[in-house]
């Protein structure tokens, strides 16, 4: 009796579905969700509350805590015009010899917007009030004064013969430390030595420049501390008009015509920012890519069957829908039992043309095609790689038979 290549089609083996269903992907997954929709409502509770605590922040129309009415409405009753413009052009059109310009947020200003008031300051023979400038804009709007860094925001003494200051005395000052080298300025409010939050630079036209280190001074909350009042009335109010340039992001001078990049309109400190951010992901990537030394090998926790490891691999194959890998396991294994059987050294086992001819004449059989079954092509589907791993078995099975039989 011998076995044919080409047995009866087995039952199909009863499956296991190893995906997971909705029902468990939805308790894994609700706690995360959860978590993640509080963090949301809580994220737009407190913008919610927090909407309201900047709104019309340093606006001389504003009543709220942050705004600037108190200050308007004294210097309205001192006969000083207060204009509130929002663009540069607007901006640069209003300023001359008989008005105060008061930049609110200089860091707002794109550096075409700065040249534009620049200019104002170089040629408008009225005063320019730089309100805590930073480093982004001091530089192009006041040259020669260094921006020195953040101070706290508390009561200071003149320190100086600044008129103004003089007769306010002590007021809250701080936010920002500036330092200069002019001979002619007025340095007011020192913080520490060489560092003032107060800065007048005379120009030759006869205007002047007007630092001021913190915005606290001016909002309706503060106007009534120490001699906030009387030095923000003296600043503001030595000329009949005020024009009060409050930035807006919907300024078109903003974006130059167009011209503009986006990568213009990054201030320099948040470039710098995002480039060490990158060298430090690529310094954790090296350092997490390191080799640590070479494999150990290590006994496994558990021992696992052979038949249990045999499917889940076979799983892994069919899931990934390697065929072709999955036969190629198939032929090898069944090449590396076969040339022991039919006198074939273990260097050649894999050879196309050594182990098919040794199996074929050990069968003489012409109806078996050894080569097809141990070298032929990837099976096209999964019923050919159960006829192909059918076949292989059915193949090993004769081969020994006949050793067998020939052994006396």
């Amino acid at each position: 009796m011998t076995d044919t290549l080409s047995p009866a089609p087995a039952p199909a083996p009863a499956t296991t579905s190893v995906s997971p269903t909705a029902g468990q992907l939805w308790t894994r997954s609700r706690a995360l969700l959860a978590a993640f929709l509080l963090l949301i409502v809580f994220g737009v509770l407190y913008a919610a509350a927090r909407s309201g605590e900047n709104h019309d922040a340093l606006d001389p129309r504003s009543p709220d805590p942050s705004g600037s009415r108190a200050v308007a409405q004294l210097l309205h009753d001192q006969g000083v015009t207060t204009t509130v413009v929002t663009t540069t052009d607007e901006a640069v059109a209003a300023a001359g010899p008989d008005t105060t310009l008061l930049v609110t947020v200089p860091d707002l200003l794109t550096r075409r917007q700065q040249d534009a008031v620049g200019e104002v300051m170089d040629r408008s023979g009225g005063r320019v009030i730089l309100l805590a400038p930073g480093k982004p804009s001091i530089g192009r709007l006041a040259p020669g004064i260094q921006y020195t860094g953040p101070v706290p925001v508390r009561v200071l003494e003149p320190g100086c013969g600044l008129s103004a200051a003089r007769t306010a005395g002590s007021a809250e000052m701080g936010g920002g430390g500036y330092q200069t080298s002019s001979r002619d300025a007025d340095r007011c409010y020192p913080d520490a030595p060489g560092d003032f939050t107060l800065l007048r630079i005379p120009a030759a036209n006869g205007g002047d420049t007007v630092i001021l280190g913190t915005r606290a001074l001016l909002q309706n909350e503060n106007l009534a501390e120490q001699g906030n009042a009387s030095l923000a009335l003296q600043i503001l109010g030595t000329r009949p008009k005020l024009v009060w340039y409050l930035p807006s992001l919907a300024d078109a001078s903003a974006f130059d015509g167009g011209r503009q990049s986006f990568l213009d309109l990054i201030p320099d400190g948040w470039t710098w920012a995002v480039l060490q951010l990158f060298i430090a992901a690529a310094l954790a990537a090296l350092w997490r890519a390191r080799r640590l030394g070479p494999v150990v090998a290590e006994r496994l926790p558990a021992t696992v069957r052979a038949a249990e490891a045999t499917e889940g691999r076979a799983r892994l194959y069919r899931h990934g829908r390697a065929r072709d890998r999955a036969a190629e396991v198939l032929r090898t294994a069944a090449r590396d039992r076969l040339a022991p059987l039919v006198g074939v050294p273990p260097a050649q086992a894999h050879d196309a043309t050594v182990l098919p001819a040794a199996v074929a004449a050990h069968l003489d059989d012409a109806a078996v095609d050894s080569h097809s079954l141990l070298h032929g092509p990837p099976p096209p589907d999964d019923a050919a790689l159960l006829r192909l791993a059918d076949d292989l078995d059915a193949l090993e099975r004769r081969v020994l038979l006949n050793e067998r039989k020939a052994t006396p």
